[in-house]
């Protein structure tokens, strides 16, 4: 059985895995949100950036890409995935259903916000994000980079998503 991973943030741009196919895919029931605080790979512990995680949003739907892996490189990638997004337990790793544009519908590891971890910070302004993105560098880079890094790619697929959109227009604007 094929094992599918849904991007929805840095995983679009920068998968860290083969992948032998990509296709565009909703999520049902999630969101997704500047809500966690970065403290390893776009910010630190004293001046944490944010990165985007999946809210619950029951009514709602998340738009990204599911990636399915290269065969017989399963176990590597899951290893891979672990510690790149567990790193600091902020994400639950959850197996959820899929729908794909070409009317498939896949099982895919997803990570998801643990609203009850230190570093979730749901319902932050949009204004707020902004000032928080233009300052914050972690260990992988400028915050801002990632920011850019998945408006421009959601864009370049196809799929529009109107916080991420006006982010990448403040944040430019503040990071000047």
């Amino acid at each position: 059985m094929a094992m599918w991973v849904f991007g929805y943030g840095s995983l679009l741009w920068n998968p860290g895995f083969e992948v032998a196919e990509s296709v565009i895919g909703s999520l049902p029931g999630y969101g997704r949100s500047f809500c966690m605080r970065s403290i390893h790979h776009r910010g630190t512990v004293q001046d944490p950036g944010l990165v985007l995680a999946l809210d619950e949003q029951p009514q709602g739907a998340c738009s990204g890409m599911a990636l399915r892996v290269n065969p017989g490189v399963e176990d590597a990638t899951l290893e891979y995935l672990r510690e790149r997004e567990l790193i600091s337990s902020a994400y639950l790793e959850k197996n959820l259903s899929v729908s794909l544009s070409d009317g498939r519908v896949v099982e895919a590891v997803v990570y998801v916000i643990d609203e009850s971890h230190e570093q979730y910070c749901g319902g932050l302004s949009l204004e707020e994000q902004a000032q928080i993105i233009a300052k914050a560098v972690g260990g992988r880079g400028p915050n801002t980079e990632y920011l850019y890094n998945t408006a421009d790619h959601l864009r370049d697929v196809g799929l529009k998503d109107a916080d991420l959109d006006w982010l990448h227009q403040r944040v430019k604007m503040l990071a000047s």
